[in-house]
């Protein structure tokens, strides 16, 4: 069994985590998936609601028969289910791989649960992973600079022809390479407070975070509260 079937598995543990009427926020990328996938089956019984972080998750609900919010129509959620690129021992997380790192950030912050569900594969002492910033194209020169001064190498996120990579929110991304961090929740304010950036790439700790091994196995190893 891959990791793919391991996350599967994670994401049908989390269903019970959902409650009949639930409001939840979706993350992107492979575990997101997984999970659209497990709730599409409990989805009319529980008659549960789904907002997306994106709109390659939108697709993948609508297409599982989960009932859609745009975010701006739901002031709470009751948990959000997402990845999460790296992990530290203290549970910090860089997210923003698939470019959805603001969206992730204001679903987070609505909700009274955040489930991450990884890989073991993402785990690590310390996060070394370079951090996407999300960036104001006017500000683009100004942010490298100012990364570049605080001791990172920032690279604009290009697709694969050379052109940039725009956000769903309009934005560019420059991936900074910090190497280890030994203070996320510092740096990420630090990048936060620059004129043009709109979100980086640094996310506290969450409640619960699954942890999955090959084979199907896998462990919660952090809950907070």
């Amino acid at each position: 069994m891959s990791y793919d079937d391991s996350i599967g598995q994670v994401a049908q543990d989390a269903l019970r985590y959902v409650r009949k009427g639930d409001v939840i926020g979706l993350g992107s990328g492979r575990a997101a998936a997984a999970l659209v996938e497990e709730l599409g089956r409990v989805a009319g019984e529980l008659r549960i609601r789904g907002v997306p972080t994106s709109l390659q998750i939108r697709l993948a609900a609508e297409k599982a028969g989960i009932p859609m919010l745009e975010p701006g129509e739901a002031s709470h959620l009751d948990s959000i289910f997402d990845g999460a690129d790296q992990i530290d021992s203290a549970g910090y997380m860089v997210k923003g791989g698939g470019g959805a790192l603001l969206r992730e950030r204001v679903l987070a912050g609505m909700a009274g649960r955040v489930v991450i569900m990884a890989d073991e594969t993402k785990f690590v002492e310390r996060l070394s992973r370079p951090i996407p910033v999300e960036v104001h194209p006017a500000a683009r020169s100004l942010i490298h600079e100012r990364v570049r001064g605080m001791g990172a190498v920032p690279r604009l996120r290009t697709l694969e022809r050379g052109y940039p990579a725009f956000t769903e929110n309009g934005n560019i991304i420059l991936d900074c390479d910090f190497g280890a961090i030994a203070d996320p929740p510092g740096l990420a304010a630090r990048l936060r407070d620059l004129p043009g950036v709109l979100e980086a790439g640094i996310f506290e700790r969450p409640d619960i975070i699954y942890r999955a091994a090959k084979g199907g196995a896998f462990e919660v190893v952090h809950t907070l509260g």
